[in-house]
């Protein structure tokens, strides 16, 4: 049985590229190989988390179990119940899978074997793409084959958090922030193809002008809204009609 996870963040300077090491969970808790799914049930929910890695005597990650696990379980009446249809059309194997799942006592015969890893130098972006394409909450760190530490959605947002931004010391005249937002707005791929313009007064900025649509639209918002010093933006453009985009 392993012990309580301990959350440590290191937040770094918007210059560097952050990694999995700068914030993942350390002093995470696991589970061995040879516990039982009764082991996993008291330390889930004495440690108030959904799954725990599962390591072997050399400390080497072999598996992760989650709640998802255990909950189908003959103990409490919550496995399948197929229809004869169901039960007629079954191969051997997968009836012979399925009593495993819902039988076994040992956490080495329902776990996940087959785990999304993720090195201590994965950067952020390469973190939410495995989360995203596994389809997964969170990713164990190792070194070496053995686990230093887990990476979890919540442990981004609170990277996300760590860069909430500060208002500007100085706040830049009118004139300086509206070239700042146009040139936040040159050369994007949706910029659009009418007139548009910027107009500033003590910190909010007006923009006027036409776009393709509301995308667009919300876009130049968006852009304006992350210029330092800009402290509102009213958005007055217009979405040019279907008509006129078409050449009617």
């Amino acid at each position: 049985m392993g012990r309580i996870l301990v959350r440590k963040y290191t937040p770094k300077s918007e210059e560097q590229i952050m990694q999995a090491k700068d914030i993942m969970t350390k002093g995470v808790v696991c589970l061995n190989v040879k516990d039982t799914i009764f082991d996993a049930a008291e330390l889930m929910l004495g440690a108030n988390v959904s799954a725990v890695p599962v390591i072997n005597d050399k400390d080497e990650l072999v598996g992760i179990l989650s709640e998802a696990d255990l909950v189908r379980r003959v103990e409490i009446g919550t496995s399948p119940r197929k229809s004869w249809l169901s039960r007629l059309l079954e191969s051997e194997a997968g009836a012979a899978h399925d009593f495993v799942a819902t039988h076994a006592r040992h956490i080495s015969d329902v776990m996940t074997k087959d785990v999304v890893t993720a090195k201590e130098e994965a950067t952020l972006a390469e973190l939410v793409d495995l989360i995203e394409r596994h389809s997964i909450k969170r990713i164990p760190v190792v070194r070496a084959g053995k686990l230093v530490g887990v990476v979890s959605r919540a442990d981004l947002l609170e990277a996300l958090l760590s860069r909430e931004p500060e208002g500007p010391v100085v706040r830049p005249t009118d004139k300086e922030l509206r070239q700042t937002v146009i040139e936040a707005l040159a050369h994007r791929p949706w910029v659009s193809k009418w007139p548009t313009n910027v107009f500033a007064n003590d910190g909010v900025v007006h923009l006027w002008g036409f776009v393709q649509d509301d995308e667009v639209r919300n876009a130049y918002r968006v852009a304006a809204e992350n210029v330092p010093g800009v402290r509102r933006v009213k958005n007055h453009l217009r979405s040019i009609p279907a008509a006129v985009t078409m050449g009617v």
